[in-house]
C-alpha cells in the first residue's frame, strides 16, 4: 500500500460534490431556486449523484451557506499576504458586499428552510468575527486602526451593507461605508 496516494474514486466525488456546489449557488443567485434535475445537468452529473451528496434542497442549500461564509473567511490570509492590511480590509468588505449584493437568492432559500439552524448560524457568525478580528489585528500592528476596536460592533456596522440595493450602485455606496467605518477605527481618532 502506498502513502499518499489519492483514491480516484474519492477524488471524482470531491469534484462532484464542488461542481454541485457551485452549480447550485449559480442557480440559487441567479433565479433563486433548487432544481436537483436543472443542478444536475449544469454540474455534468447525474441527478442521482446530487441526491447521493444532498438528500433534500435543504441540505443542499445549507452545504452552499457553509461553503460560501468560509469562501469569505479563507480569502483574509491571501488578502494580508498581497496588500497593506488597509487595503485587505477594503478588499474583504468589497468581498463581503459583492457577497450580499449576489447571493439573494441563498439569503431567500435560507429564510424559506424548515428548521432552525442556530447552530450553523452561530458558528458563521464565530467565523465571521474571527475574520474580522484577523483583519483588524493585522490594521492595529500596521498602526492604522486602533487598539480596542471591537470586531464583533465593526461586523455589525458592515451588516449595513444588507439594507443596499443590488440593482442600484452598491459598489460605490460599499466603499463610502466602509470609509465611514475606517475613519472611526483610524489610529490617529485616539482611544
Amino acid at each position: 500500500m502506498t502513502t499518499g496516494a489519492v483514491n480516484p474514486r474519492r477524488a471524482d466525488t470531491r469534484r462532484n460534490h464542488e461542481r454541485i456546489l457551485a452549480a447550485a449557488l449559480e442557480s440559487l443567485t441567479t433565479s433563486g431556486e433548487i432544481s436537483f434535475n436543472a443542478i444536475a445537468k449544469k454540474a455534468e452529473v447525474g441527478v442521482g449523484t446530487v441526491y447521493r451528496h444532498f438528500p433534500t434542497p435543504e441540505v443542499l442549500v445549507l452545504a452552499v451557506y457553509r461553503r460560501e461564509v468560509q469562501h469569505l473567511v479563507d480569502v483574509v490570509p491571501t488578502l494580508l499576504e498581497t496588500n497593506t492590511p488597509e487595503q485587505a480590509f477594503r478588499a474583504w468588505t468589497g468581498h463581503l458586499a459583492r457577497y450580499m449584493m449576489t447571493k439573494r437568492g441563498l439569503a431567500d432559500a435560507l429564510r424559506t428552510a424548515t428548521t432552525s439552524h442556530e447552530e450553523l448560524f452561530a458558528k458563521a457568525y464565530e467565523a465571521m468575527v474571527s475574520a474580522v478580528s484577523t483583519l483588524l489585528e493585522a490594521n492595529v500592528r500596521a498602526g492604522s486602526v486602533r487598539a480596542g476596536v471591537d470586531p464583533p460592533t465593526v461586523l455589525r456596522a458592515l451588516s449595513g451593507l444588507l439594507h443596499l440595493n443590488p440593482r442600484e450602485d452598491w459598489q460605490s455606496q460599499s466603499e463610502d461605508l466602509t470609509d465611514l467605518l475606517w475613519k472611526g477605527m483610524r489610529a490617529d481618532q485616539g482611544e
